[in-house]
């Protein structure tokens, strides 16, 4: 009765499959934005999502094209040059067509008799990573739904670790020790709010992260660091890890790696570089040096979806010491059993904080097979040339004022209002809605030294110098009518 409604081995049912993908791709193709975004308004949007979500009858395949085609026409166009915004990027389109088989195949990644090639994929997959990252032989790692949950993986292991190295104490069976307040982890001050956000997570609190001030470049600053280090000690507190950028957000700002890791030592704090965004530098000759020292780190993120063009999700958490993974490791009966490991039986929930887990490592090895190391290694360094240009016009802009020099590819700069008595806020936030609500461009917006700024994050290596140039022109002829 409902064999239909599943893919298997008939030729029935993979008939069917081969018609429902193919219809699905050219839906997809059809409705496809040609700008980056509609325009509709929430109201708007609100107004198109209507009717019951579960029928008491099935919809006809028509209907079903419609509600596709409804939302893919109101969804931002992430491989418009003109979708700038965020670290968003359009997805390869070898990643898509691994997509479409990681669906199919909906393989769970905890357990191995769930995903039996896939787990092996992952493992050899990972550990060619931290190879390729300069970890030691000893490291491991696990694919993760992004930078959230790498950042809060190293958080939490550096806290067990912690612990059990200062106090012999298990968080997992005990929870926090009595003196956990005494925890610090320390931070530049334009690092990741997830560090907060993993400290509230881990029972810490936000008053344990300490944020370290930085260097005109937004990076760092090692003596501010020692000071700060200096000043949890005088005050009998304990600085458990250090958070390393490499690539922040607003600015690709890159932290001294190698030289926090000479601090991080001999403070007894764990080390994690957080280089969800900058980790892509690895697989590009002219910028890999920019990442020295994270060889030392105790464990890394890196996100795939970003400069790897992976859809989302796609992200690994990198960890020098296997071992570590014990802190966190637990069996159940039905799952994982202990005998398991006894017979060499890879089951990978034990190395994550998830349980279900889909099989993203396919995607990413099918890109790398697709694209080879050369032309991935052009089109890092293509992203970065296009934010280097991005800065140049606007620094020759008498309107515009450029407020970093670009790390890796994203440009911060601020519109200079015609007119004192213009607001700034006001005007940034015109500049943006005015460009979104008409669909020309999805513009990124920060705050820096108290200035309202706009911010160009340059994910398409298929852009042009001459669309950045008309998208610059259009934000100054915007803000002269905004003014």
């Amino acid at each position: 009765m409902f064999e239909s409604e599943f893919l298997t081995s008939s030729a029935e049912s993979k008939q069917s499959y081969r018609q429902l993908i193919s219809r699905a791709a050219e839906i997809v193709c059809e409705c496809f934005p040609s700008r980056a975004y509609s325009g509709a308004s929430v109201s708007d949007l609100a107004a198109l999502i209507s009717g019951d979500f579960l029928p008491e009858q099935g919809l006809s395949s028509d209907q079903i094209a419609a509600t596709f085609s409804s939302v893919i026409s109101n969804s931002v166009a992430v491989s418009d040059v003109g979708t700038i915004a965020h670290l968003h990027c359009p997805p390869l389109l070898a990643s898509l067509a691994a997509e479409v088989v990681i669906s199919a195949l909906n393989q769970s990644m905890d357990s191995f008799d769930q995903a039996p090639i896939a787990t092996i994929v992952e493992q050899k997959l990972v550990r060619w990573l931290c190879a390729q990252a300069g970890l030691p032989a000893t490291a491991d790692g696990t694919f993760t739904a992004g930078g959230s949950q790498s950042n809060y993986m190293g958080l939490l292991l550096a806290r067990d670790a912690f612990l059990n190295k200062q106090w012999n104490w298990s968080a997992q069976k005990r929870g926090l020790h009595p003196d956990s307040g005494r925890l610090r982890i320390l931070c530049s001050e334009v690092a990741h709010f997830t560090v907060e956000k993993s400290a509230a997570q881990l029972g810490l609190g936000t008053d344990a992260v300490v944020r370290v001030a930085t260097d005109h470049q937004f990076r760092m600053s090692l003596p501010a660091l020692r000071k700060e280090i200096d000043q949890l000690q005088a005050q009998s507190l304990l600085p458990m890890a250090i958070v390393a950028t490499a690539g922040t957000t607003d600015f690709g700002s890159i932290d001294p790696i190698a030289d926090i890791a000479q601090i991080a030592r001999p403070a007894g704090a764990w080390l994690h570089v957080d280089a969800a965004y900058g980790g892509a530098l690895l697989f590009s000759p002219r910028q890999r040096g920019r990442l020295a020292g994270l060889e030392a780190a105790d464990s890394v993120s890196i996100d795939f979806h970003k400069l790897f063009w992976q859809p989302i999700p796609c992200s690994v958490f990198l960890l020098a010491d296997a071992q570590q993974f014990d802190l966190i490791k637990m069996h159940a009966d039905y799952l994982n059993p202990e005998a398991h490991e006894a017979v060499g039986i890879p089951d990978l929930v034990t190395k994550s904080v998830l349980t279900s887990r889909r099989f993203d490592a396919l995607k990413l090895w099918i890109s790398f097979q697709t694209l080879g190391r050369e032309k991935l290694a052009q089109m890092i360094d293509r992203t970065i040339s296009l934010a280097n240009h991005a800065a140049e016009v606007i620094r020759r802009n008498p309107r515009l004022e450029l407020m970093c020099e670009p790390q890796l590819s994203t440009v911060v700069f601020r519109v200079r209002p015609i007119s004192p008595d213009i607001d700034s806020d006001q005007l940034s936030a015109r500049i943006r809605q005015q460009l979104f609500h008409t669909g020309r461009a999805v513009i990124g917006h920060t705050r820096v030294r108290n200035h309202p700024c706009l911010k160009f994050t340059c994910m398409n290596p298929a852009a042009h110098e001459t669309d950045l140039e008309a998208l610059i022109e259009q934000i100054v002829q915007v803000s002269n009518t905004a003014s």
